[in-house]
């Protein structure tokens, strides 16, 4: 009688684990299927190798990104633009100012002023927000102060 109780729990043991044996064999054959392979340690060294290459393009964009970001600070990135009445006989807000400036504030401001006989343009250059040859006037600081 006691062998009889101790076959049945070894085939009882056995279902479980062929059960279990089972549900990974399915598992493991349903992850190679699509990969051509038979082999789990082939099919990690691709990813592994494929991870690599994803990781050697990462570092080559995060360079090129720091490069760019460095560069940009020199684009202008700032646009400021003043309208303004040069002389009180013109039609008024004829004549206008354009800051163009970089990240730092600097660049030129071009100033456009309309007089009876034509326009007259004029460009000075603005270093960290203050004229760098010649004094600033009213509206291109003006316009500066309004350039985002």
């Amino acid at each position: 009688m006691l062998l009889y109780v101790a076959l049945g729990i070894l085939f009882v043991w056995l279902a479980i684990l062929s059960f279990f044996l089972f549900q990974t064999r399915q598992h493991y054959f349903h992850l190679v299927r699509r990969t051509g392979r038979q082999r789990l340690d082939e099919i990690l060294e691709t990813l592994l190798a494929h991870d690599q290459g994803i990781q050697t393009e990462l570092g080559a964009v995060k360079k090129e990104v720091g490069q760019l970001i460095d560069q940009s600070k020199f684009y202008f990135q700032k646009l400021g633009l003043v309208r303004y009445n040069a002389f009180s006989k013109t039609t008024p807000d004829q004549s206008f100012v354009l800051a163009l400036l970089d990240k730092e504030s600097s660049g030129i401001i071009v100033n456009f002023i309309y007089t009876h006989d034509g326009v007259r343009i004029y460009t000075k250059r603005v270093k960290q927000g203050k004229g760098e040859e010649y004094q600033l006037s009213e509206e291109e600081q003006t316009a500066i102060k309004t350039s985002k």
